[in-house]
Protein backbone atom coordinates (compact mmCIF):
# COMPACT_ATOMS: atom_id res chain seq x y z
CA UNK A 1 0.00 0.00 0.00
CA UNK A 2 2.71 2.51 0.91
CA UNK A 3 4.33 2.19 -2.53
CA UNK A 4 1.55 4.34 -3.91
CA UNK A 5 2.72 7.14 -1.64
CA UNK A 6 6.48 6.69 -1.33
CA UNK A 7 7.01 6.33 -5.07
CA UNK A 8 5.44 9.73 -5.76
CA UNK A 9 7.61 12.02 -7.83
CA UNK A 10 9.29 14.44 -5.37
CA UNK A 11 8.37 17.35 -7.64
CA UNK A 12 4.73 16.77 -6.65
CA UNK A 13 5.35 17.60 -3.01
CA UNK A 14 7.81 20.38 -3.66
CA UNK A 15 6.33 23.72 -2.59
CA UNK A 16 5.99 26.64 -4.94
CA UNK A 17 4.92 30.20 -4.20
CA UNK A 18 2.76 32.27 -6.49
CA UNK A 19 1.79 35.91 -6.24
CA UNK A 20 -1.73 36.88 -7.12
CA UNK A 21 -4.22 39.64 -6.50
CA UNK A 22 -7.18 38.92 -4.22
CA UNK A 23 -9.68 41.73 -3.65
CA UNK A 24 -7.14 44.20 -4.99
CA UNK A 25 -4.35 43.10 -2.66
CA UNK A 26 -1.26 41.31 -3.95
CA UNK A 27 -0.62 38.24 -1.84
CA UNK A 28 1.61 35.19 -2.05
CA UNK A 29 0.38 31.62 -1.65
CA UNK A 30 2.69 28.69 -1.06
CA UNK A 31 1.34 25.24 -1.99
CA UNK A 32 2.78 21.95 -3.12
CA UNK A 33 2.91 21.43 -6.90
CA UNK A 34 0.27 18.69 -6.68
CA UNK A 35 -2.22 21.21 -5.29
CA UNK A 36 -1.35 23.84 -7.90
CA UNK A 37 -2.06 21.23 -10.57
CA UNK A 38 -5.39 20.31 -9.00
CA UNK A 39 -6.40 23.97 -8.76
CA UNK A 40 -5.53 24.37 -12.44
CA UNK A 41 -7.73 21.36 -13.26
CA UNK A 42 -10.65 22.67 -11.20
CA UNK A 43 -10.33 26.08 -12.82
CA UNK A 44 -10.22 24.55 -16.28
CA UNK A 45 -13.36 22.50 -15.59
CA UNK A 46 -15.09 25.71 -14.46
CA UNK A 47 -13.82 27.75 -17.44
CA UNK A 48 -11.53 29.98 -15.38
CA UNK A 49 -7.88 30.68 -14.84
CA UNK A 50 -6.30 29.41 -11.63
CA UNK A 51 -6.07 32.97 -10.28
CA UNK A 52 -9.75 33.59 -11.06
CA UNK A 53 -10.72 30.37 -9.27
CA UNK A 54 -8.64 31.23 -6.20
CA UNK A 55 -10.14 34.73 -6.05
CA UNK A 56 -13.65 33.32 -6.40
CA UNK A 57 -13.04 30.75 -3.66
CA UNK A 58 -11.70 33.49 -1.39
CA UNK A 59 -14.74 35.69 -2.04
CA UNK A 60 -17.14 32.81 -1.43
CA UNK A 61 -15.53 31.62 1.80
CA UNK A 62 -15.38 35.20 3.09
CA UNK A 63 -19.06 35.73 2.24
CA UNK A 64 -19.99 32.44 3.92
CA UNK A 65 -17.67 32.48 6.96
CA UNK A 66 -16.58 36.09 7.31
CA UNK A 67 -12.94 35.09 7.77
CA UNK A 68 -10.32 32.69 6.52
CA UNK A 69 -7.84 31.66 9.19
CA UNK A 70 -5.54 29.69 6.87
CA UNK A 71 -6.39 30.17 3.20
CA UNK A 72 -3.66 27.82 1.92
CA UNK A 73 -5.10 25.02 4.07
CA UNK A 74 -8.58 25.89 2.83
CA UNK A 75 -7.34 25.46 -0.76
CA UNK A 76 -5.75 22.09 0.07
CA UNK A 77 -8.98 20.87 1.63
CA UNK A 78 -10.92 22.19 -1.37
CA UNK A 79 -8.66 20.13 -3.64
CA UNK A 80 -9.18 16.96 -1.61
CA UNK A 81 -12.95 17.53 -1.61
CA UNK A 82 -12.80 17.94 -5.39
CA UNK A 83 -10.91 14.65 -5.69
CA UNK A 84 -13.41 12.91 -3.42
CA UNK A 85 -16.30 14.16 -5.56
CA UNK A 86 -14.81 13.16 -8.93
CA UNK A 87 -16.07 9.56 -8.98
CA UNK A 88 -19.56 10.73 -8.09
CA UNK A 89 -19.42 13.49 -10.67
CA UNK A 90 -18.34 10.99 -13.34
CA UNK A 91 -21.19 8.67 -12.36
CA UNK A 92 -23.66 11.58 -12.55
CA UNK A 93 -22.46 12.54 -16.05
CA UNK A 94 -22.60 8.91 -17.20
CA UNK A 95 -26.14 8.57 -15.83
CA UNK A 96 -27.20 11.76 -17.61
CA UNK A 97 -25.72 10.59 -20.93
CA UNK A 98 -27.34 7.16 -20.63
CA UNK A 99 -30.75 8.67 -19.92
CA UNK A 100 -30.75 10.62 -23.20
Amino acid sequence: MCELYVKADPILYESRSRSLRIRGVVTTLRLENQFWELLREIAEVDGMTTNQLISKLYDEVMDYRGEVVNFASFLRVSCTRYLASRPQRSADVLSLVQSR
